[in-house]
């Protein structure tokens, strides 16, 4: 059999057992398995496969069909147009975060012309946000904190996978970071209680409660990461930044909750092309 002959069977399976993308997903398995980009994929579409190779493919879709996320089968993901280790025991990066990357980079473009900033990530996870910000404003200075050990070792692999400097630092919120920063940026937990059952099974039964579940109103940490911030002035310098990924319907809750800690900041939803709050934004005065 032919590979695209193979590819074409795998997504029709795919397919069959509701998996969207189903093609998509069908092209990312082979070209994983064959160490290929894209177009070096479709080159070789009418080569032979050989009988272990179609084997090792089915058992990757098995895992698939059995509702494991893809990005754990392959162990990569995309975010802000690069690749990423991930694994079990850390959250799958999401597209609607890179939003936090974008406002980070354009706040430094406005405010830190002669001088480059100090970043805090909180609950860095695989560590694709600070290595993002890292690989587009290499002079600055980032700290990246997780009180999880095994996500700050995929966070390492990434670093060196991608030849940047950052502390990774274990620990809770910002009490491992050792100064004040310019800016601080976090995607923590924002899941309700009430909403964990309704999740997805690849979310549900493969990515890190710890990492979703955010209690009753889905922002008990990043209320205490904003409390954390306002009880002390030894956190982020006057005019810093402060971005906290929430969903749509947490928006308008979480800056009244940040307007009302910081009543002298400008506090504003961040949203993305289609007009979805993706984020909530704080320069404290």
């Amino acid at each position: 059999m032919k590979i695209k002959d193979s590819l074409h069977d795998i997504a029709r399976e795919l397919a069959a057992h509701s998996i969207e993308d189903a093609h998509l997903e069908a092209e990312l398995i082979f070209m994983h398995f064959f160490g290929l980009n894209r177009s070096g994929l479709y080159v070789s579409l009418e080569d032979e496969m050989l009988p272990g190779g179609a084997r090792s493919i089915e058992q990757m879709v098995q895992r698939r069909i059995a509702r494991e996320p893809l990005a754990y089968i392959i162990g990569r993901r995309e975010f802000y147009g690069r690749d990423f280790h991930v694994a079990p025991g850390v959250l799958i990066p999401r597209p609607e975060t890179e939003i936090l990357v974008e406002e980070a980079l354009a706040f430094v473009a406005r405010h830190f012309p002669k001088r480059d900033p100090v970043i805090a990530e909180v609950g860095t996870g695989s560590g694709v946000i600070a290595i993002s910000l890292a690989l587009e404003m290499p002079q600055s200075r980032i700290y990246a904190t997780d009180i999880s050990s095994r996500a700050l070792e995929v966070a390492a692999y990434n670093c060196e996978q991608h030849s940047v400097d950052i502390a990774l630092l274990e620990g809770d919120l910002l009490a491992p970071v050792p100064e004040p920063v310019d800016i601080v940026i976090a995607n923590l937990p924002y899941v309700r209680d009430d909403e964990l059952d309704k999740l997805s099974d690849e979310i549900r039964l493969h990515e890190p409660m710890v990492a979703l579940a955010g209690g009753s109103d889905g922002l008990d940490r990043i209320k205490r990461l904003l409390v954390d911030i306002a009880d002390s002035e030894a956190r982020i310098h006057r005019g810093g930044l402060i971005l906290l990924e929430v969903s749509p319907a947490q928006g308008e809750a979480l800056a009244a909750f940040a307007a009302e800690l910081f009543p002298a900041a400008d506090v504003g939803l961040l949203t993305d092309p289609s007009g979805m709050v993706r984020a909530v934004g704080i320069i404290v005065s």
